[in-house]
C-alpha cells in the first residue's frame, strides 16, 4: 500500500494542477455573463488587444466599457491580451454616444481611450470598432513583494539552505496566498492568479523529463552503461589517458541523448572502481567525465535541462540545436582532451598498470549485459524516439510527445515481459522532486514576469547594450556563464527566457543567436564550480561517500579555467558565425 500511495500522490497532484485550468484559458478573452437582449436595439461590438510597452500582450487585464459615463460591460483579457465586448443599446443611441474603454491591471498604470459612437463602422444594426490599449508598468506593492520573495527563494536554492523543491514550493505558495488574501482586500497587492500560475507551467518540459527518466530507468536494468565502461577499459589496454579519452567521449555522447545526471549516476561507481585498480585518485578521472557530461549535454535539445527549457519556450527544434551547437561542443571536447592531458597527464602516467588481461576478464564478468533482449527492445525504442526528436519540427510535434511515446512503449514491454517492477521504477527512477521543482519554479518566474521584474531587467540589458547585437550577445553569454557557475542554472535560465525573447525581437540581426548565447552560457557555466550543475553535485557526492572528497575551491581550481576557455570559444563562435 505504501508503494501504491507514493505512486498515486504525484499523479493526483498533477491532475489537481491541470484541473485548475479554466476552459477559457488560452482561447482569447474571458467574458462577463450574457447581458439581457433589447428587442430592436443596436448591437455594439468593441474588441482590441491590451499590450505593454514591449508590445507584449497582457493577460487578465480588466477592460470596462462605459457609454456616456454609464458602465455597460466588463471583460477580462486572455493570454493573447485580446478582449471582446458585445452589448446592446436602444435604437439610435450609439450614434450620439461617447464611448470610453478603460483598461487596468495590477503593476500597470490604468489607461482609457474615448471615442464617439459615430466613429464606429456600421452594418445594419451592428456597430464595430477595434481599439488597442498600451499600459505602462508601475513598480507597486505587487512588484516589490514578488521581487523579494523571488530573491529569497533564489538564495535558498543557490546556497542549498533548503531543498530546492521546498524552496520553490514556498515561494510559489507565498505569492499565491498574498494574491488571494491581501490582494483581495487591496488589488495593488495581487501578484497573479491561480490560472496564471498554472498556465505558466511548461508541461512540455515536465513530460519530456519524465519520459526520458522512464527510458533510462528501463535501460539501466540491462547493464549497458557498465558494459560500455568495460569496453572502454578493454580498448585502452592499460593506457590510462586513452581510457580517460574513451570514457569522456562516451559520457559526452550519452549526455547528449540522455539526462547527464543519470549518465553520471550510472558511470561514477564504475569509474571509481577502475581508478582504484589503477592506483590513481578517482577524482582525476571523475572531474574530466563531469566536464565532458556538461559539454556533451549542451549539443542537443534534450541533453541538459536549460536546453529543454529554451527549446520549448522559443519553439526551437532538436535539429536547430544540433546544427547551431554540436560543432562548437565538438571543438570544446577536443580542448577538454588537451586540457585533461595538461592537468592530469602526470597522474595518469604514474598509474600502476598490472595484469591488464586479468583485470579485463574480471570486468567482463562483473560488467556484462544482464538482459540482451530488453536491451534490444530498449535501443529500438530509443532509436525511434531519437528519430522523432530529429524530425519533430516536420511533424509539428512537441519533443515531449516523442519521449512519452518511447517511455510508454518501453515500459509496457518491460512490464509484460516481467523484466521491471513498475512501482519500483516509478518510485525510484522518476525524480519526482525534480519535476515538482520545475513546476513551482515556472510558477515563481511567471509571478515576477507578471509583476514586471523581468521587463525591468530586459530594459536594463537593452539600455546597456544600446541595441547593439555584439554587446547584448556578450552580456547574455558571460552573465549566464558566471551566474550558472555559482547558482543552479535551471532557475537562472527560467528567469532569462522572457528577457532573451524580448531582446531577440528588438535587436536587429539577433534572430536565434541570443538563444544560443543563453544555452552555451548556462550549460558551459555549469562546469565552473562544484555546485554549478546537478551532475557535478551528484558525482562529487558519490565520490565523497566512497572516501574521495574534493573541496569547493579544489574543484574550482581545475574546472573554472576550462569553463573560461570553453566560454571564450563559444563567444568567438557566436560572433563569427552567428548561428541562426
Amino acid at each position: 500500500m505504501g508503494a501504491l500511495r507514493s505512486l498515486l500522490i504525484p499523479i493526483v497532484a498533477m491532475m489537481l494542477f491541470l484541473s485548475g485550468i479554466p476552459a477559457w484559458a488560452g482561447h482569447g478573452a474571458k467574458s462577463a455573463p450574457a447581458k439581457p437582449v433589447i428587442p430592436g436595439g443596436d448591437t455594439v461590438n468593441i474588441s482590441g488587444t491590451v499590450l505593454d510597452t514591449h508590445q507584449e500582450p497582457i493577460n487578465e487585464a480588466e477592460v470596462r466599457i462605459t457609454v456616456n459615463g454609464k458602465a455597460v460591460d466588463r471583460v477580462t483579457t486572455g493570454h493573447t491580451g485580446h478582449y471582446v465586448s458585445r452589448f446592446q443599446l436602444e435604437k439610435g443611441e450609439i450614434s450620439s454616444a461617447t464611448v470610453t474603454v478603460h483598461a487596468n491591471k495590477t503593476s500597470f498604470e490604468s489607461q482609457s481611450m474615448t471615442f464617439e459612437g459615430s466613429e464606429m463602422a456600421q452594418k445594419g444594426d451592428q456597430y464595430h470598432i477595434s481599439e488597442d490599449l498600451e499600459l505602462v508598468r508601475e513598480l507597486g506593492p505587487a512588484f516589490w513583494i514578488s521581487t523579494v520573495v523571488f530573491i529569497l527563494a533564489y538564495v535558498l536554492i543557490a546556497f542549498e539552505l533548503l531543498h530546492r523543491t521546498i524552496a520553490a514550493m514556498i515561494g510559489a505558495a507565498v505569492m499565491l496566498v498574498i494574491s488571494y488574501t491581501i490582494g483581495t482586500l487591496n488589488p495593488e497587492y495581487h501578484i497573479f492568479s491561480f490560472e496564471s500560475a498554472i498556465s505558466s507551467i511548461d508541461m512540455n518540459v515536465i513530460f519530456l523529463l519524465m519520459g526520458m527518466m522512464i527510458i533510462v530507468g528501463v535501460l539501466k536494468h540491462t547493464g549497458v552503461f557498465q558494459w560500455c565502461a568495460y569496453i572502454s577499459y578493454k580498448l585502452a589496454r592499460g593506457k590510462v589517458f586513452l581510457l580517460a579519452v574513451y570514457l569522456m567521449i562516451f559520457t559526452a555522447v550519452s549526455s547528449a541523448f540522455l539526462d547527464n545526471v543519470t549518465t553520471m549516476l550510472l558511470l561514477t561507481g564504475v569509474a571509481i572502481e577502475i581508478s582504484i585498480s589503477l592506483s590513481i585518485n578517482p577524482l582525476h578521472l571523475l572531474i574530466p567525465l563531469v566536464l565532458a557530461s556538461n559539454v556533451g549535454g549542451t549539443a542537443t535539445l534534450i541533453g541538459d535541462p536549460p536546453n529543454i527549457m529554451i527549446g520549448s519556450y522559443a519553439g526551437l527544434t532538436f535539429m536547430d540545436f544540433v546544427v547551431a551547437l554540436a560543432l562548437v561542443c565538438g571543438v570544446c571536447m577536443v580542448l577538454l582532451v588537451i586540457f585533461t592531458r595538461l592537468v592530469w597527464g602526470k597522474a595518469y602516467a604514474a598509474a600502476k598498470v598490472e595484469n591488464i588481461q586479468e583485470y579485463v576478464q574480471v570486468l567482463k564478468e562483473k560488467y556484462r549485459i544482464t538482459d540482451p533482449r530488453l536491451l534490444a527492445y530498449g535501443l529500438g525504442v530509443l532509436g525511434f524516439a531519437v528519430f522523432l526528436f530529429l524530425s519533430h519540427g516536420y511533424w509539428h510535434m512537441e519533443v515531449s510527445v516523442a519521449a512519452l511515446m518511447g517511455a510508454a512503449v518501453l515500459l509496457t514491454i518491460a512490464i509484460v515481459t516481467d523484466k521491471v517492477d513498475m512501482i519500483e521504477l516509478i518510485e525510484k527512477d522518476i525524480e519526482w522532486p525534480t519535476l515538482m521543482f520545475f513546476i513551482f519554479l515556472f510558477m515563481i518566474v511567471g509571478a515576477v514576469e507578471s509583476s514586471g521584474l523581468l521587463a525591468l531587467i530586459a530594459d536594463w540589458i537593452l539600455d546597456l547594450s544600446a541595441g547593439n547585437f555584439v554587446v547584448a550577445c556578450s552580456l547574455i553569454l558571460w552573465v549566464a556563464a558566471i551566474m550558472s557557475a555559482f547558482v543552479d542554472n535551471i532557475p537562472f535560465t527560467a528567469t532569462m527566457l522572457p528577457i532573451v525573447a524580448y531582446l531577440s525581437g528588438v535587436i536587429p540581426g539577433a534572430e536565434n543567436t541570443l538563444w544560443w548565447a543563453l544555452a552555451l552560457g548556462a550549460c558551459f557555466g555549469g562546469n565552473g564550480t562544484i555546485i554549478g550543475a546537478s551532475a557535478n553535485v551528484v558525482t562529487m557526492g558519490i565520490a565523497e561517500a566512497r572516501g574521495y572528497r574534493i573541496s569547493f575551491l579544489g574543484f574550482m581550481k581545475t574546472a573554472f579555467p576550462f569553463m573560461v576557455i570553453s566560454v571564450l570559444v563559444a563567444h568567438a563562435w557566436l560572433l563569427i558565425f552567428r548561428p541562426s
